[in-house]
């Protein structure tokens, strides 16, 4: 008997990995204890299929006709009410949910009628020295991802969202490190006042349009059915991800760096980095480019054809364009 209540003490003593109970989560870079292998012990869908983000092959892909150019409603002006800037100790986030009129709403692109209405903007950024966008083109990685959360118009909440497969539309915006962009100036400049955790603050609005892609680069997108990056990791979003990357500078991607993550009580918060989910199989879902993105040819290159016959020693190659 007292062997057997020693073991059970023993037992009950050892460290198990696993999301603790109350419910949080976080990034490797955070606590590989509750990292993303561990995200599907809190939320099932985070370990079931169509997750993102993935891997968009330029040979796989699809041209799909029907993904026509975007209509952005109360994305050149900026709205009368402040937005909100917080760090919830896994990005920082721009909430516009609370406008009252011209609310931003995108439409066509191949979406679901009637439209679908921005609630937030956050960022993914990685570490000095490593890329940190979630998605990437034929393995390329950026140094940062911007997503742009949107609801369809048709559902009240997002919870109600959540629960239909046409409840939600991100826009991805991959940003390169290169110069620095004035367009993101009133954000960084504001992420010095937001860098505890669970700080937030009034920011004034600004034309959403100057933080995407130019006109042009706005037909160039691929589309594919996916998942929320983070948990409950609910398979309803229709994921748009542009092939034209905005510039930012090394200097703002830095300021971003700088923000302290959320932790255990007692510890001193150290800074928030490598924020972004590893990727996941694209198992049998079909990824289509918009009329304007590039493809790579999917069709094999004939043979050279040597033309000895006629003495000219030279090789034919025949390239198909996409």
């Amino acid at each position: 008997m007292w062997a057997l209540g020693f073991l059970l003490c023993f037992l009950t003593m050892q460290p198990v990995a696993q999301v603790d109970s109350e419910g949080t989560w976080c990034y490797d870079s955070q606590d590989p204890k509750c990292g993303p292998t561990h995200w599907k012990e809190l939320a099932p869908a985070c370990g079931g299929p169509a997750q993102s983000p993935i891997n968009i092959d330029l040979h796989l892909v699809q041209r799909d006709y029907t993904l026509e150019p975007f209509i952005f409603q109360g994305y050149d002006s900026a709205p009368l009410d402040p937005w909100t800037l917080e760090n919830d100790g896994h990005t920082v986030i721009l909430r516009v949910s609370s406008c009252q009129q011209s609310c931003p709403v995108i439409r066509g692109a191949g979406l679901p009628s009637p439209g679908y209405r921005l609630l937030q903007l956050h960022f993914h950024w990685g570490s000095p020295g490593r890329r940190g966008s979630e998605h990437s083109l034929d393995e390329k990685h950026y140094s940062m991802e911007m997503h742009m959360l949107h609801m369809n118009t048709k559902y009240q909440d997002v919870r109600e969202a959540q629960s239909h497969s046409d409840g939600l539309a991100v826009l991805a915006v991959l940003l390169e490190e290169d110069r620095d962009n004035t367009n993101f100036s009133a954000i960084v400049s504001a992420l010095k006042n937001v860098s505890s955790p669970g700080v937030s603050v009034n920011l004034t609005s600004f034309p959403l349009a100057s933080l995407l892609p130019s006109a042009v680069g706005l037909l160039h997108y691929y589309r594919y059915s996916g998942s929320l990056t983070t948990p409950g990791c609910q398979p309803v979003v229709l994921w748009t991800v542009f092939e034209n990357p905005v510039p930012i500078g090394h200097a703002q991607v830095a300021q971003f760096q700088t923000m302290l993550q959320s932790g255990p009580p007692g510890l001193h918060p150290r800074p928030l980095m490598d924020n972004f989910r590893p990727q996941q199989p694209l198992g049998g879902r079909r990824v289509s480019a918009s009329p304007g993105a590039f493809i790579r040819s999917s069709v094999p290159v004939l043979p050279c054809l040597h033309l000895a016959h006629l003495g000219l020693g030279v090789s034919l190659g025949l390239w198909q364009g996409p």
